[in-house]
């Protein structure tokens, strides 16, 4: 391990990890945001839901490094290129979640704040959301941490593409492990940093799961006093 060399591109490598995480973030977001609707729909229609499961299945059995491959000849050299592969793989993850999220919310509660006078969106925000976000969360964690892994594989394409994958391929091909051990170090650091990000989001936005056993009782009366 050569310290000198590494004190000498702190500049690279925070470069690297800020590129690495607009990489890894944007199709998580993006997934999200593709996931939420498609969830809802699939609850709404239970028939919808066999269908798009399988083909997100599809989509995830593709090789990353064969869908950048292709997407080469549309969207060249630039972040989509690994954006958009990303995003497609976050939903095999997120749709289940969300899907199993919103139907673990019991009828009881349904009916509940039916009879409070929810109208069907006032109770899908303030009632079946956030009794469905431990799983939710559940599934932003592992598409997390899989897309912060999988942003490196951009890099056997080309350098354009940038991240901490790019040190994993000097330190092969210069047979120096400094870069190398150096950019799994910091892959590592930040997927366990989002984790637990993560996890205090959850924390923060179910606060009644560290005080009330019965959780969507406890929320539907929290939304009911409001």
């Amino acid at each position: 391990m050569d310290w000198q060399w590494a004190a000498d591109h702190v500049d690279d490598f925070a470069e690297a990890t800020r590129s690495h995480l607009y990489l890894a973030l944007m199709p998580v977001l993006y997934g999200l945001l593709i996931s939420m609707p498609l969830g809802l729909l699939c609850v709404r229609f239970p028939k919808l839901y066999p269908p798009v499961f399988a083909g997100a299945n599809v989509i995830y059995a593709l090789p990353g490094l064969a869908l950048i491959v292709l997407l080469l000849d549309i969207t060249g050299f630039s972040n989509w290129t690994i954006i958009i592969p990303l995003t497609l793989y976050t939903l095999v993850v997120l749709v289940p979640n969300i899907v199993d999220g919103l139907r673990s919310v019991p009828d009881p509660v349904r009916q509940a704040a039916t009879a409070m006078g929810f109208g069907e969106l006032r109770r899908l925000i303030q009632v079946e959301l956030p009794i469905s976000i431990p799983y939710v969360m559940a599934g932003l964690r592992v598409a997390t941490v899989s897309s912060i892994s999988l942003v490196s594989i951009g890099v056997l394409i080309g350098d354009d593409f940038g991240g901490l994958g790019v040190f994993f391929i000097d330190g092969f091909q210069q047979d120096f492990m400094t870069p190398l051990i150096i950019g799994v170090v910091l892959s590592v650091a930040l997927a366990l940093l989002a984790d637990a990000l993560l996890v205090l989001v959850q924390r923060l936005l179910t606060p009644w799961s560290r005080t009330r056993r019965d959780r969507p009782a406890a929320q539907l009366e929290r939304v009911g006093a409001a």
